[in-house]
């Protein structure tokens, strides 16, 4: 199932694609995809339903971010080797976990916000994971059937922040609009192996980052297993799985994002995200 949220920021309304592609109303099943919504029962419901039998949602709303109530939101450092090499660093022994303020997610098609002084913004295209059951101490061979499902992350960074300056990641990766999320929540059933998919990010037209999740170090499985056992994930929670290699600050020369730029996000079998940095006033 392709799951949604449409509407006003703030107002968001959970919704389905059907077969042909259209947005069917789900607010009459579920109030938000949010907290036990997400967990196995909800979903298999939901999936149970008629859905041409849905309110059909007219017109071209907002797409919203899919997940209503983010409790938590990490990010996976240096996750794909070819990143790892770019970058300079070696491969980590263990996963790099750090956080982004769940107050940075946006839809797929909202803006990215520049604020006065980032000028080193850079992009990251990655998977994102949604936890749909309580997971602790969830073994490897577990740890998928406590996954809702995954959609498109793009990891915005403001590397002067992370890099070179206080070193901060979660400053560097928290500012209002670094974590679009969308356009869908694809639930597992869509996603048997979530490590042998596409991605991709062109930036006003040029292809930047190409890779596949086969070349992830950890794999999903290996990342919500490691994070369980230092803290419980629960409903709702996002893990953004790391980014391939091509990302503007690896670049010689380096590429960072300016007002104005359009970026385009790509992931097999989970939709594309179409986004526009615009100069916060």
């Amino acid at each position: 199932m392709k799951l949604l949220r449409y509407g006003k920021v703030g107002a968001e309304k959970p919704a389905i694609l059907d077969a042909q592609g259209r947005i069917r109303d789900l607010s009459g099943i579920v109030a938000d995809f949010a907290g036990p919504a997400l967990g196995r029962e909800s979903l298999s419901r939901i999936k149970a339903l008629d859905f041409g039998s849905l309110p059909l949602v007219e017109g071209n709303p907002r797409i919203g971010a899919p997940v209503g109530i983010v409790p938590k939101f990490f990010g996976i450092g240096l996750n794909y080797r070819d990143h790892a090499a770019e970058t300079g660093q070696p491969i980590p022994e263990v996963p790099i976990v750090f956080a982004k303020a769940s107050s940075c997610v946006s839809g797929p098609y909202d803006p990215i916000l520049q604020p006065k002084g980032f000028d080193r913004m850079d992009f990251e295209v990655e998977l994102a994971v949604v936890i749909g059951e309580r997971a602790k101490n969830v073994s490897e061979a577990e740890a998928l059937n406590h996954v809702a499902g995954y959609s498109i992350c793009d990891d915005v960074s403001e590397r002067s922040l992370q890099k070179g300056g206080p070193g901060e990641w979660i400053k560097a990766k928290s500012y209002d609009s670094f974590g679009p999320l969308g356009p869908w929540l694809v639930t597992t059933d869509e996603i048997p192996d979530p490590q042998s998919l596409d991605l991709a990010l062109d930036l006003n037209g040029v292809r930047m980052q190409t890779g596949n999740t086969s070349t992830m170090i950890f794999t999903v499985a290996q990342l919500v297993s490691y994070i369980s056992k230092y803290m419980t994930l629960v409903p709702g929670d996002v893990i953004t799985t790391g980014t391939p290699p091509g990302v503007g600050m690896a670049r010689n020369p380096r590429v960072f994002l300016k007002a104005g730029d359009e970026l385009r996000l790509a992931i097999s079998g989970l939709g594309e995200q179409r986004l526009k940095v615009v100069a916060e006033a």
